[in-house]
């Protein structure tokens, strides 16, 4: 198992699922076919303080959806991928556009498609309801399940392994 104090120093990118990860994991349909989701507002303040320090976000998702656009949009999310049938592939080119490497990217995902990716980053972690063979690949399970601040949790332990929690919460509390 890796060392994650000293795993977690070089994180510069904070990459995570949508389906799962930002959100429980159900998908709801209203009447005209149209889709919703449930974000927990928790973790909106933990990609928040990331951004208060300089780290960067990004969202990387199979799926497709306009509520992730605009969440996505309403916290200043670095980069958006979304339909990402081949995670591992857009992966690789999100790490070339921002020319960093896999040793500098946390990962946070939940399932299958989330495997290659978390292989591959320096900091894989996944939430507490996932499949032992995601959770086997793992440096950190959270406690907390998607969408019920389990993003908000591991951007804090980064935050605080990293020794910047402080100055990410310093405009909230005044000092």
């Amino acid at each position: 198992m890796r060392n994650i104090k000293k795993v977690a120093k070089s994180i510069r990118w904070f990459i995570m699922d949508v389906d799962g990860v930002l959100t429980d994991g159900g998908i709801i349909y209203d009447s005209n076919g149209g889709e919703l989701k449930k974000f927990c507002v928790k973790d909106g303040m933990g990609i928040t303080l990331l951004h208060n320090v300089g780290i960067k976000t990004a969202i990387l998702t199979s799926r497709r959806s306009p509520m992730v656009e605009k969440r996505a949009k309403e916290l200043g999310i670095d980069e958006v991928i979304q339909g990402a049938k081949n995670k591992l592939q857009l992966y690789e080119k999100l790490k070339e556009k921002y020319s960093v490497i896999d040793d500098q990217i946390l990962y946070v995902g939940d399932d299958f498609p989330d495997l290659p990716v978390l292989r591959r980053v320096g900091f894989p972690v996944c939430v507490k309801n996932s499949p032992e063979e995601i959770k086997s690949v793992c440096v950190y399970i959270t406690k907390k399940e998607g969408g019920n601040g389990a993003v908000r949790e591991v951007a804090e332990l980064l935050l605080k392994l990293q020794g910047k929690y402080e100055e990410a919460i310093k405009k909230y509390t005044g000092d």
